[in-house]
């Protein structure tokens, strides 16, 4: 029974999910979700997710994951081979606070509802782009020094992690938003050596059937 995912191709929530089924090995149909146009907001696809949110992952059979870390779990748990998550309880809550530091803090305050709302109360593109950027530095604050203590090839030593599938995105976000990384040398560097890896290559944005030129 084949799955489906819907995704929007830019954002960062369906790309952590994206790069999740990659390390996995894991095969879906692709359902893409315009944001920008309104497309989540819209009757059918509250149908599936009544949240009106990317990512939703269906499974086929009428079951219908949401909420992207509560799916990089459920795959941890129902397809554990590769594992995204060490093996030890210590290290699995690093991992898990380095996620939550990104799909909990940074991110829900600059997503696209968060602008359009700032847009309607009167806030410029420029004091929008301040807000998004202030943001990802604070969280990027914490990470760097998280990453420098456990990392390795990735955010958590040599192996991929749900760590790393938050973070990537939100590098990708960082430049999009002309964030400098200078400042963040080890997170830039698992970026780099992540984006060469085949399963976030195949995940990243612009491979998306829904990509658009910018």
């Amino acid at each position: 029974m084949a799955w489906t995912l819907h995704s929007a191709w830019r954002a960062t929530a369906p790309y952590r999910v994206r790069i999740g089924l990659a390390l996995k090995g894991l095969t879906y149909d692709y359902a893409a979700v315009d944001l920008i146009a309104g497309q989540q907001r819209e009757p059918a696809y509250r149908a599936v997710n009544p949240q009106g949110l990317t990512p939703a992952l269906d499974l086929g059979d009428g079951t219908v994951l949401t909420q992207s870390l509560a799916i990089l779990e459920w795959l941890e748990e129902t397809r554990p081979q590769p594992p995204i998550l060490p093996r030890a309880a210590m290290d699995r809550a690093v991992v898990r606070a380095m996620a939550g530091i990104i799909a909990c803090d940074i991110h829900p305050l600059n997503n696209t509802r968060v602008g359009r709302k700032l847009n309607k109360m009167g806030i410029d593109k420029d004091g929008i782009l301040d807000w998004t950027q202030g943001w990802i530095r604070d969280g990027f604050d914490v990470l760097e020094p998280m990453v420098e203590t456990h990392g390795g090839q990735f955010a958590f030593g040599d192996s991929p992690t749900i760590a790393d599938c938050c973070l990537i995105p939100q590098v990708y976000s960082a430049l999009r938003y002309e964030v400098d990384l200078g400042p963040y040398p080890h997170l830039a560097a698992v970026a780099e050596r992540a984006n060469a890896h085949p399963a976030f290559a195949a995940a990243h944005p612009n491979r998306q059937p829904d990509a658009k030129p910018l």
